[in-house]
Order: C-alpha cells, then sequence, then structure tokens
C-alpha cells in the first residue's frame, strides 16, 4: 500500500456526488487547502457523528479558505441516506469510491461482517477513514489514516491547526 509523502502530489481524486456536481481535487481550486474526508459509509454509527460535526463546522473551513470534499465507496443510494438521515446539509457526499482509488490514497480497505450494530449491512468492501489536508497546488501537507473507525482527529482541532498554520506559514512536515 502506497504511503503519501508530505510536499508529494497527492493521486487524482474525481467521484460522482450527491448534488451531481461531482467531487474533484483540482489545482487552484481551494483557497488554502483541500480537506479530503473519506468516510467508511452509510453503515458507520461513528462515520455519522464524525460527519455531524464536520457539517455544524463547514462554514468554518470555508472562512478559513478550506474546501470541503468528503467521500466513501457506498453507492448513491446509501450516500443519500446518510445526508438525508444524518442531516448533512452542508456537505455534498461524494459516493463510488472505487478500492483501486482507496489504495492509491493508502487507505486500508476491509471486509464487511454482516449487519452493524444499527442494522445496517457492511458493503462486501469498504475503505477505512482517511484524512488529508492538500494545498491548492495539490501536494500532501497534513494526512492521518486508520485501521479503524475510532479516536479520529477533531475537527475542531484542525481549525485551530489551520489557524496557526496560516499565521505562521508552518510548512509540512514529515517529508524526509
Amino acid at each position: 500500500m502506497p504511503s503519501l509523502m508530505p510536499r508529494q502530489p497527492v493521486p487524482a481524486l474525481a467521484v460522482e456526488s450527491l448534488s451531481g456536481n461531482g467531487l474533484q481535487l483540482r489545482s487552484g481550486q481551494a483557497g488554502n487547502f483541500s480537506l479530503v474526508v473519506f468516510y467508511r459509509g452509510y453503515h458507520c454509527p461513528l462515520c455519522r457523528a464524525y460527519l455531524t460535526e464536520l457539517n455544524r463546522l463547514a462554514d468554518d473551513f470555508g472562512q478559513r479558505g478550506v474546501e470541503l470534499l468528503v467521500l466513501s465507496s457506498d453507492t448513491q443510494e446509501r450516500a443519500q441516506l446518510a445526508a438525508s438521515e444524518w442531516s448533512l446539509g452542508r456537505l455534498d457526499l461524494g459516493y463510488g469510491l472505487s478500492i483501486e482509488q482507496a489504495r492509491a490514497w493508502g487507505l486500508y480497505v476491509s471486509t464487511g461482517r454482516g449487519l452493524t450494530s444499527t442494522g445496517v449491512e457492511e458493503p462486501a468492501l469498504f475503505s477505512e477513514p482517511g484524512i488529508y489536508l492538500a494545498r491548492p497546488d495539490l501536494t500532501l501537507y497534513w494526512g492521518s489514516v486508520q485501521t479503524m473507525p475510532f479516536a479520529r482527529p477533531h475537527f475542531a482541532d484542525m481549525l485551530g491547526a489551520i489557524d496557526f498554520v496560516l499565521a505562521k506559514n508552518y510548512p509540512a512536515r514529515g517529508e524526509a
């Protein structure tokens, strides 16, 4: 599985989205950063809480020049269920992320294990969480990839970090 390196280009990314506009990571489209949030899918109750928090803070990210790209390998139907049942009106959920795309981004992939605690069937294969900040030139600034849905970075902490980074022109680290 490839590991993405700070200050190096991130893989291409384009998927369909619920708005019909699609989600695509393009050079120069974000003012300061693109925050790419890969979530497990509709079956994941922890994703519900996580994305609800991001939805609440979406305007705060926008005020800092951070574009949000939120996506999973879910089908359109499952993404629509997540958007409506989880009240994610400020997020345009991307769907149809292929397993190959997930692996290119260095995400871990899990095999479905049947019904979850919420009674929703896990897909046969799906990616585990990952979150990245990419610069407008499409190089990696920061990333976090997980093998489990637990203990993800907090969005409020990210906002504080982005404020610091922008104020101090702090460089990407971990490139050596």
